[in-house]
């Protein structure tokens, strides 16, 4: 199946295929979130650019969350915000983290929704959960394990795919730097949850005791945490 992926300015890269026995163009986002694009065999790619283009308020309302383009002003974590600048005397994308700032210089013929754009905009974002992750997460955690009278050996700071946080049998606990993105409140509840695990490996009847004296409703504050990934969220 012929297919073409371009970047459109204002939307994003956008996925365009055609398929024979098609008689319509299509518009969707498919399973990873990306914009979809079917054409009918004969149609020429630039009908399906032009298609996309004319609904970019459609695409903007319907993105799934976690696929929104990164945007000039986006509060990255609990201190940065991200600053977008289109410069003529640069030839290609350069970030630089500050105190309060994931700043990203682009050539200015470039769209902030350019591919090479996005992904400035993205490292510069990890880097900056990462750093708030180290300063705070590790303090926060020591804190929580001195009030609810846990003890564990060590803590580290990684990017983990599908998992906030683990706590393996020798007391270790590893936190994901994406918990930088969700309300203290939801930080606390992971962080209390592995060390819980301090005490009890598995999810049994045990846990959850001991979890609900440490944080009072943990289970329904676990409903919670469904809606966020472990990915940069724009916004």
């Amino acid at each position: 199946m012929p297919a073409k992926i371009v970047d459109v300015s204002g939307i994003g890269p956008i996925h365009i295929y055609k398929r024979r026995g098609s008689r319509s163009i299509r518009l969707s986002f498919d399973e990873k979130g990306n914009i979809r694009v079917n054409l009918p065999y004969w149609v020429p790619y630039q009908a399906g650019i032009k298609f996309a283009m004319e609904r970019v308020d459609w695409i903007n309302k319907h993105r799934p969350a976690g696929n929104e383009l990164m945007k000039n002003g986006d509060k990255i974590g609990k201190a940065h915000h991200l600053v977008l600048l289109p410069d003529s005397s640069v030839k290609s994308t350069q970030v630089r983290l500050k105190e309060t700032g994931v700043v990203v210089k682009y050539p200015s013929v470039l769209q902030f929704s350019d591919l090479a754009v996005q992904a400035a905009a993205e490292r510069g974002a990890k880097k900056a959960l990462w750093e708030e992750a180290e300063r705070l997460l590790p303090q926060r955690l020591s804190e929580l394990a001195q009030k609810h009278d846990f003890e564990y050996r060590s803590v580290s700071v990684k990017q983990l795919k599908s998992k906030w946080g683990s706590c393996n049998q020798s007391h270790e606990i590893t936190l994901n730097y994406y918990l930088m993105q969700l309300p203290w409140r939801l930080i606390d509840y992971v962080l209390t949850h592995e060390l819980t695990h301090t005490e009890y490996l598995n999810h049994g009847e045990d846990f959850w005791d001991r979890f609900e004296i440490a944080l009072p409703g943990a289970k329904k504050i676990r409903k919670e945490l469904k809606p966020f990934k472990t990915t940069v969220i724009a916004g």
